[in-house]
């Protein structure tokens, strides 16, 4: 041990005085009403402080980013409409142009068929043995 802890066990422990004792526990606990229920606000905001209170940062952190989600999503929105409206639609020559590069396309790529697995399937009517498929 070392030198102070050799004379801290030396030094003699004096009683507390009975009426600090006595003022120091009614500080210490809190001020609940006579009848034992409260307000429904008080008792709410007990249990919202029990609910956070084991990690206050940690909740503070996540509500922070909620609000910035929350408030990127809302900045989004209202630009969006401006955004479409600098936009026209294409023009009619656009539009001669991209109907012939798909023309040309269909050309090059030459016929197209369907296999089994691209065919959509038709279902018949339930009957008493089960499913019929109609291809």
């Amino acid at each position: 041990m070392n030198e102070f802890e050799q004379r801290l066990r030396r030094v003699p422990v004096k009683p507390i005085p009975a009426g600090w004792r006595a003022e120091i526990l009614a500080a210490a606990v809190p001020a609940r009403p006579a009848t034992g229920r409260g307000s429904w606000a008080g008792r709410l905001n007990g249990r919202w402080h029990d609910l956070l209170w084991p990690h206050p940062k940690a909740w503070a952190g996540l509500a922070a980013a909620w609000l910035v989600i929350l408030l990127l999503q809302v900045s989004q929105q209202e630009g969006t409409p401006a955004r479409a409206a600098k936009f026209a639609p294409p023009s009619p020559e656009m539009l001669v142009e991209l109907r012939q590069q798909q023309q040309m396309l269909v050309e090059l790529l030459g016929p197209f068929e369907l296999r089994d697995a691209d065919r959509v399937r038709t279902v018949a009517p339930r009957t008493q043995r089960g499913l019929i498929l109609m291809g």
